[in-house]
This record gives C-alpha cells, sequence and structure tokens, in this order.
C-alpha cells in the first residue's frame, strides 16, 4: 500500500505489477515526464488478454459463441488496436477517424463494427466501400444508408439497433422499437442488397439481468427477420461489462458512509463537502461504481444462466438453440489494468481562507470520464530533488484551468511524508475512458503525450503522429 499519498476516505487501487514497478522507479518516472510533458499517458496492454480470456471462459462453459469487440472509443492509442487484433478483437468505431484508423492499421473489415450514435454520409460511404457492418439506430439512418449503398454497388451490411422494452429499462435515445424495425424492413426485400447481418442494443448501466432481457427480445425479433426471409446471425448486447478499481467492499462502504453523513460546508472530505450526486445513503449513480462484485467473467455467467420470466430455458441455451452468436463491445473493462497517468506537481499553496492546494502540471479533463469524479487515491512518487521543501498534512489537487472549480479530483488527499513542486502524482488505471474520453485543449494547452511499453522500452504511441 502507497503510504505516501492516500485519500483522508481511502480508496486504494488495484494496481497491476507493471505499474508497482515503474512507480517504484523515480529516476524513470521523471524521465518519462521530462520527455513527454506533463501529464503523460503510460500503456503496457499485457492486461487487455488476460481481460478477454476471463469473457471467453464464462461463454465456453454455457457453450456460447462469444465474439468481443473492443471499444475503440474508450482509449485512442493505436496500440491499443493493435493489442486487440494480436487478441483476436475485432473493434467497434465510433467516428470516421477511428474507422479510418482502424482499417490503416490492418483490422480486417469484417471485424469492425461502426456504431457511431450520428453517422455522416462520408462515415456511411466508408465504411460500406469496405465491407464494415453498420448498426443503424434510426429510420433516417437506414435511408441515408441505402442511397449510399445503391450509388455504391457495394453490398451493405446492418445490425439493426433495437431499443428494449421492459419495465425494469429505462427509455433509451438509442435504436428503435421491435415493430418499428420490421415496419421500416416490410419494404426491404433480403435480395436488395441489404443484408441484416444481426441485431444490437445499448444499455445504459451494468446490470446483468437487463442485458439477460434485451438479448431475449433481440432473440424474438430474430425469429420474425428469419420468416421475413432475413438470415441474422448474431445478437451484439454493447458495452456496459462491470469491473472493480478497488478491492476493499469495506473503503467503498465507508467512503460513502462518510460522505453522505458530511455536515454542510465540512471540507475534510471533499471540496465545499460536494456529495458527488449522492442523494441518500446509498453510493451515488453519478460516478462509476469504483468497486464491483460481479465483474466480467463472473456477470457474464450470470446473464447467460438467467432464466427469463414466462421462459423455462437460459439465455445461453436460448442463444445455442438459435445458433446466434453473441457478441459484446467492452472498453472499461477490457482495457483494466492497462494504463495510468503520470503529472507533475507544479506548486504547493493555500486558498485565501488556509485550505491546502496542490497545484499539477494537467487538466481536470486529462483523467476523467462524464462521472462526477475519479474515485481512486493517486500515489505520490517524490523527485530525487524536488524544487521546494515539502508540505505535510492534507490538500485538494488543482489544476491549469483559470477558472475557481478547476479541482482534478474533489476528494481531500493526506501527505503523511510531505510533496513538493517537482514530486510526481501518478493516477492509476486511467486507460479505460478515463484519459481521453473528455480530454481538451483549452487554453491551447496540449494535449497529454501517449506512450507504450514495446517489450523492451517506452516508446511514442502512433496516434500522436496524426493531426486529426
Amino acid at each position: 500500500m502507497n503510504e505516501k499519498m492516500y485519500g483522508t476516505a481511502r480508496l486504494t487501487a488495484r494496481l497491476e505489477p507493471w505499474m508497482e514497478e515503474l512507480l517504484s522507479n523515480s529516476r524513470l518516472c521523471r524521465q518519462l515526464i521530462d520527455t513527454h510533458g506533463s501529464p503523460v499517458n503510460i500503456h503496457e496492454y499485457s492486461a487487455m488478454g488476460r481481460n478477454a480470456q476471463e469473457l471467453r471462459a464464462a461463454a465456453a462453459e454455457h457453450q456460447i459463441d462469444l465474439q468481443i469487440y473492443y471499444a475503440r472509443k474508450a482509449n485512442k492509442t493505436m496500440g491499443a488496436i493493435d493489442q486487440a487484433v494480436r487478441e483476436g478483437c475485432g473493434v467497434d468505431v465510433a467516428s470516421l477517424n477511428e474507422l479510418r484508423q482502424c482499417l490503416d492499421r490492418g483490422v480486417p473489415p469484417e471485424r469492425i463494427i461502426l456504431s457511431a450514435a450520428v453517422k455522416s454520409k462520408a462515415l456511411l460511404r466508408a465504411a460500406i466501400s469496405a465491407g464494415v457492418t453498420v448498426s443503424l439506430d434510426n429510420s433516417d439512418e437506414l435511408h441515408s444508408a441505402l442511397e449510399v449503398n445503391e450509388a455504391s454497388g457495394q453490398a451493405l451490411n446492418v445490425a439493426l439497433r433495437l431499443s428494449i422494452d421492459h419495465r425494469s429499462i429505462p427509455p433509451t435515445r438509442f435504436g428503435l422499437s421491435a415493430s418499428h424495425w420490421l415496419d421500416l424492413l416490410s419494404d426491404v426485400t433480403p435480395n436488395a442488397g441489404v443484408k441484416v447481418a444481426g441485431l444490437h442494443f445499448h444499455l445504459n448501466g451494468y446490470d446483468a439481468h437487463a442485458r439477460s432481457l434485451g438479448i431475449h427480445q433481440a432473440l424474438g425479433v430474430i425469429e420474425e427477420l428469419r420468416s421475413m426471409g432475413h438470415a441474422p446471425d448474431f445478437v451484439d448486447m454493447g458495452g456496459g461489462i462491470p469491473m472493480s478499481y478497488v478491492d476493499s467492499a469495506d473503503q467503498w462502504e465507508d467512503f460513502w458512509y462518510q460522505l453522505v453523513r458530511l455536515p454542510d460546508g465540512d471540507e475534510s472530505l471533499t471540496w465545499k463537502s460536494d456529495r458527488l450526486g449522492a442523494k441518500g445513503l446509498a453510493p451515488s449513480s453519478a460516478v462509476y461504481p469504483y468497486h464491483q462484485e460481479l465483474v466480467r467473467g463472473v456477470w457474464l455467467n450470470e446473464l447467460l444462466g438467467y432464466v427469463p420470466e414466462t421462459e423455462s430455458v437460459s439465455i445461453g441455451a436460448a442463444l445455442r438453440a438459435a445458433d446466434i452468436q453473441l457478441r459484446c463491445e467492452p472498453g472499461r473493462s477490457l482495457m483494466d489494468g492497462c494504463g495510468l497517468t503520470l503529472a507533475e506537481v507544479a506548486f504547493t499553496k493555500q486558498r485565501s481562507d488556509g485550505v491546502p492546494l496542490v497545484g499539477l502540471h494537467m487538466n481536470r479533463t486529462q483523467c476523467r470520464s462524464t462521472s462526477a469524479d475519479f474515485l481512486l487515491d493517486p500515489l505520490l512518487v517524490h523527485a530525487a530533488g524536488p524544487g521546494a521543501e515539502r508540505t505535510f498534512g492534507s490538500a485538494f489537487l488543482v489544476g491549469a484551468y483559470c477558472i475557481e472549480e478547476e479541482l482534478l479530483l474533489r476528494r481531500r488527499f493526506e501527505f503523511p511524508a510531505g510533496v513538493a513542486a517537482g514530486d510526481l502524482i501518478a493516477f492509476p488505471n486511467t486507460a479505460g475512458y478515463l484519459m481521453h474520453i473528455v480530454e481538451s485543449a483549452s487554453h491551447q494547452l496540449p494535449l497529454a503525450a501517449n506512450v507504450l511499453w514495446n517489450g523492451k522500452t517506452w516508446e511514442s504511441d502512433d496516434i500522436d503522429r496524426i493531426r486529426l
């Protein structure tokens, strides 16, 4: 356990051996910052294979054909694409640049699915001409795809994005109802150059039973599509496969126990006693559940073993009986253990009322997803020669944007071994969504550099050579 720095209410990160080895080498950490700037995103992808195999092993127990598509939007590095291909995964892309980069990288078109929420004509043309399966979200996209397809003369492989209709599942902006899709397809004959290759759905959250219900509904639609002459052969349940950043359930529960009972104005745990969206005694839904019991393989096993109400067979058995491949698009859980973000301390000071602050050479978008906060304890690496006398005690981490609420993390942290300008702080396990999904170059500050371990040394990832 790192004792140089931790949250006032601790949330100790689960670390990969490569992370521990790197952070124990202060000279190498300093070299990475001096070479690439602060912050720098550091990647080592070996955990990806283990994560994928955990899902495959669970599917094999149910004799299910599972195909994993890495969600490219989770991390923009080219190295992640290369590792996904090495591990036998396909790639889920969400933009024209993501598609072009995957094709340029040699990803076979049949191992790519385009799931962008909004698709331009240029994106559709590129996907259709390459032979990539397009997940269609709505009737306008279907008509646009048919126009592009007619002009190109190429075959059009589509997956219909289904909005799941069940009382336990909240409404979604993604997809159309089964009846809507079937009405639209009544005018599209199976021999019109359009191949309905499968069904696709996207659900918010991480509930295994919700995915089970989604697959169950999709299998019902597949029966109807087959009766119309189409031949779909897969159901893609999208992402949302859970992982756990924190091993200790006690720490996770204790953090929320303390936070929701914090008196107004008490900054002993969070900036301005921020409850991070919590409205009762339970953990807030405004942040990712950093500790979860059901993750990856165990979660998938429960999903496949679930027997929907009114049915007599499990989801796994139903998939086998229909001879349907199950597909998924993990991002965060596939990238679990594959990266960390390292930043340099710029200063220590006090707010005008005396609250201690530690400033870093980074901004809050460089370790953040769409959640209210990043709930892991960073790790402190003491520099060989700090630029100033070390400050002891507790403090908040602030960043480079010129706004009052520029908090890198909203939690308060303890520095029992002291901290000073020139020291380094590592944010662990950030490769999945936390590095890139909302990163910004506001103030014309450069985006963080991305480096990867090539088996011998740390090198720049090819994504930083591309100008979008």
